[in-house]
């Protein structure tokens, strides 16, 4: 990875611009057809978790990109259990829906929504199966690999410290045991093991995605009287917890960088209020456009290969992250 990593900024710094553009124009993630796509007659049932921000943004990218295409999008209740949700899918699966597209409540019980969707196709969005899990142009994710965001953060984190051949790290990790905060995670921990630096990481916990999990998390870190350099978190609500909890305590978070992932307006604003120094932009947009393009091919014409970002393999809908600071964060609302 980390010898791709200069190609990388190269080709995310073009599609900086174009994911920009494409976002404020309500669509990102276009498939190869732009905008010739139709979804007329297609059928597609949405289910998800309990909201938090990213996920009722992605929720409305969903509802706005299956209007924009002309498809029929039906919004499940949120659900609060696995089985709650497994319900909901074998009831789409014999309401005439032609597709699914599936926020896990759980990783772990992918084979039982494949399952209860019968014979139907299934668009896992924000909550990554395993790739054993998937099948070419029948189970496929559509997401951002977390790798990248990892690494972003860890590469800023890093520079913005001049480079230490040693650190001290807080880590806060979001809901435990979730695809994105395990490769979160285990991505900033191989980006520093690649390039030599020794770290320790003094507080490594979960917190749930939450702000206020984290604030209170973090005051008991700080009991520790353990020094640490930077905090490193798996998403923007807890980032923003951690900062309100430095700043309450006198600390100052222009000198202890402080990073989270998704630009959400909130991380953004703490950005540029001088809290947060840096996130990565994960496109709910582009997601919700792309799962949207997704069922759109599969149930037309069977497969999903003209569908911008998909890969070789056909298991997967790369949508790529982009990372923020002071420098860029005012393209970002």
């Amino acid at each position: 990875m980390i010898r791709n990593m200069k190609i990388k900024r190269i080709i995310i710094t073009v599609l900086t611009c174009a994911l920009m553009i494409m976002s404020m124009a309500g669509c990102s993630g276009g498939s190869a057809s732009g905008g010739g796509t139709s979804g007329s007659g297609v059928k597609i049932f949405y289910t998800t978790p309990v909201l938090d921000d990213f996920k009722a943004l992605l929720l409305n990218a969903i509802k706005e990109s299956g209007s924009k295409y002309g498809a029929s999008v039906t919004i499940g209740e949120e659900c609060a259990s696995v089985d709650e949700q497994v319900k909901q899918v074998r009831e789409a699966a014999s309401s005439g829906y032609d597709i699914i597209i599936c926020n896990l409540v759980d990783s772990e019980t992918v084979l039982q929504v494949e399952v209860a969707a019968g014979d139907l196709p299934v668009i896992f969005i924000n909550s990554q199966p395993e790739e054993d899990k998937l099948e070419a142009d029948k189970y496929m994710y559509v997401g951002s690999n977390e790798n990248d965001a990892a690494y972003f953060q860890a590469e800023y984190v890093w520079n913005k410290l001049g480079k230490p051949s040693s650190m001290n790290v807080v880590i806060f990790q979001g809901q435990p045991g979730h695809p994105a905060a395990i490769a979160r995670t285990n991505g900033v921990k191989d980006y520093f093991k690649k390039n030599n630096v020794n770290v320790t990481y003094v507080f490594n916990d979960t917190a749930y995605w939450d702000t206020q999990k984290a604030y209170d998390e973090f005051l008991i870190f700080l009991k520790t009287n353990q020094s640490f350099d930077a905090v490193i978190c798996n998403n923007d609500s807890m980032a923003i917890g951690v900062v309100d909890a430095m700043q309450d305590n006198g600390y100052d978070t222009s000198k202890i960088p402080v990073v989270g992932v998704d630009a959400t307006d909130g991380g953004c604003d703490s950005i540029r209020e001088g809290g947060m120094q840096f996130t990565v932009y994960q496109s709910a947009v582009g997601q919700g456009a792309a799962a949207i393009e997704a069922c759109i091919a599969l149930v037309k014409s069977g497969s999903a290969s003209g569908v911008e970002g998909v890969t070789e393999d056909g298991l997967y809908v790369w949508v790529p992250y982009v990372p923020v600071d002071k420098s860029n964060v005012n393209s970002f609302k």
